[in-house]
């Protein structure tokens, strides 16, 4: 047996380790002239404490100790630092400026092919005023990457306040708040438009607020729309966010005219840490962020420092050492592919999308005649577009991974792939709906388990899609994952019900399935990935055409 490390964990050997010191030797010698001084937390945090400041996802990497605490490997530095400012920091030590280069390590389902232990170089400003603080901040982001050499880096802007305001202004009730803020923390931007259109009590400025908040982007002249856009809401001037965003861009003017800082207001999430600005860091090439930060004063507050200011962001050291050219491993990161100079790539789909595909991207004033009768080619250039043809369930993991920058599929295949991804258009064709069903002949036996049992057996080839179901009706399930003949499960004893998609049902009648209950209705969606979106505007333009193509579509 080979002696091998854990999965998502490595071993740096030294070529790679003098690579790393040379990246952090640069940036620590960045953050220490503008005064940054290091700080180190423990590896491992009092969960209960942590949870104080802000909520805290689930993570595999927990234990307890003697005394029966629980505690929980840090999954990153803002927490820990926040708390040992709240504990360790007297109000006479302020303005702390702190830095710190340290491993954390995170365990979730948008990891896959990434490291779960992975080193971050930030810094942490508490204490001043706020609006020199992100300014300060956001310079200190823009030197390091500058002193690295990062190709073609762009730093992106958003702000949670312009939407909790306006949803403060509008909502109806505080579950649509909830929903909305869900909705927007997921990128999917195509429910939250069907969660508009089906909520009673929206006036038609908010819903039209409400749907293109988090479509805006652009130079400092977006700031404007904005405003406009929520003073038609009827959102307070005082509390729209829109004097200090302003504020901030003047500050930066420098930046803006080079082309380097941008704002997008699909980059707002996390409500419950972050307060204000939030920001993005990326490069030519490379499929995530590079660096990530912002406002988090509400943290401090929770952990009883309230009236201070917090701003601060991390760099991710394993992506500075692929975007960089150095030896490492990311797992969404492709070195030497300039974005600028390269066409534009969608992941299309095969199968009973691919016609319907062709012809809305057609529509959409696209070139698409070799792509229409690809032969056995599974990549397709055609002018500036480079076309990557692809099963459907694997278009977004082409997308989230670098393999493409947008693409088209089912909202099924989004949800299995749990990845950050922006759904942004419902094309309204490939109509089917996912249901639960269960022999004829078998009728109410899978309430009779469940009564004993406690638990409902379920094949299905689409476990996310059934554990959300079953989630939501407030049923145990237990799943049998297929990848073909879903319907035997139950026929062979194997399980109760299936949960799988039909169109028209044929298939369920001729083996004597009857659906009992749906679970919902799926149409394609065309997405996009958060670096591609955010820094190439011909995705946001395509975006723009797909929706006008759909919103034909569904008039006619």
């Amino acid at each position: 047996m080979t002696a091998a490390t854990p999965r998502g964990f490595r071993d740096i050997l030294p070529r790679e380790a003098l690579a790393r010191e040379r990246i952090t030797g640069v940036v620590r010698e960045c953050f220490s002239a503008h005064g940054y001084l290091p700080v180190e937390t423990p590896l491992l945090e009092d969960r209960r404490v942590i949870e104080r400041g802000a909520r805290v996802k689930d993570s595999a990497f927990q234990l307890f100790d003697s005394d029966g605490s629980l505690l929980m490997l840090r999954p990153d530095l803002t927490l820990p630092v926040a708390r040992l400012v709240a504990g360790r920091v007297s109000a006479g030590e302020l303005p702390a400026r702190f830095r710190y280069a340290a491993p954390v390590v995170r365990e979730e389902p948008s990891l896959r092919g990434q490291p779960r232990q992975f080193t971050q170089l930030g810094v942490e400003l508490v204490g001043e005023d706020g609006a020199a603080s992100e300014v300060e901040v956001v310079r200190l982001l823009a030197e390091a990457l500058g002193a690295l050499e990062v190709p073609d880096w762009r730093i992106v802007f958003g702000s949670v306040t312009p939407l909790t305001s306006l949803l403060d202004a509008c909502a109806p009730t505080p579950d649509f708040r909830e929903e909305v803020l869900a909705l927007v923390h997921d990128s999917d931007l195509v429910t939250l438009d069907e969660l508009i259109s089906s909520t009673e009590g929206l006036g038609p400025a908010a819903a039209r607020a409400l749907r293109e908040v988090c479509r805006m982007g652009g130079g400092a002249e977006v700031i404007g729309r904005l405003d406009a856009l929520l003073a038609e809401a009827g959102v307070d001037p005082a509390s729209r966010g829109t004097a200090e965003l302003s504020a901030l861009a003047g500050s930066l003017a420098d930046l803006f005219e080079q082309g380097r800082l941008s704002f997008d207001f699909s980059i707002i999430n996390s409500f419950d840490y972050y307060t204000g600005i939030i920001f993005k860091g990326y490069a030519e090439g490379i499929a995530a962020s590079l660096a990530s930060g912002g406002r988090y004063d509400a943290v401090l507050a929770n952990l009883g420092r309230p009236g201070l200011v917090a701003c601060g962001f991390a760099l991710s050291l394993e992506r500075l050492q692929e975007v960089l050219g150095e030896p490492g491993e990311s797992g969404v990161v492709t070195p030497g592919v300039r974005v600028a100079a390269r066409p534009i790539r969608i992941a299309v789909p095969k199968g009973s999308l691919f016609k319907e595909t062709v012809a809305a991207l057609a529509a959409a004033g696209l070139p698409t005649a070799e792509l229409a009768d690809p032969g056995r080619k599974l990549v397709v250039r055609e002018g500036d577009v480079e076309y990557v043809i692809v099963r459907a369930q694997d278009a977004p993991a082409f997308v989230g991974h670098g393999g493409a920058d947008c693409g088209i599929c089912g909202k099924d295949s989004l949800i299995e792939a749990d990845l950050d991804l922006l759904q942004l258009v419902d094309l309204g064709y490939g109509g089917c709906r996912f249901v639960v069903a269960e022999p004829r002949s078998r009728a109410g036996e899978a309430e009779r388990n469940y009564a004993w049992r406690g638990t409902v057996r379920v094949a299905t080839k689409y476990p996310r899609i059934t554990q959300g179901y079953y989630d939501s009706i407030g049923q145990q399930v237990d799943i049998v994952t297929l990848h073909g003949n879903i319907e035997l499960g139950p026929i062979v004893g194997m399980a109760d019900r299936i949960v799988d998609i039909t169109a028209t049902g044929t298939t369920l009648a001729e083996n004597d399935l009857v659906v009992v209950d749906e679970v919902m209705e799926c149409t394609a969606r065309f997405f996009a990935g958060p670096a591609a979106y955010r820094c190439d505007k011909r995705i946001r333009d395509l975006a723009r055409r797909l929706a006008e193509v759909a919103e034909r579509g569904s008039a006619s």
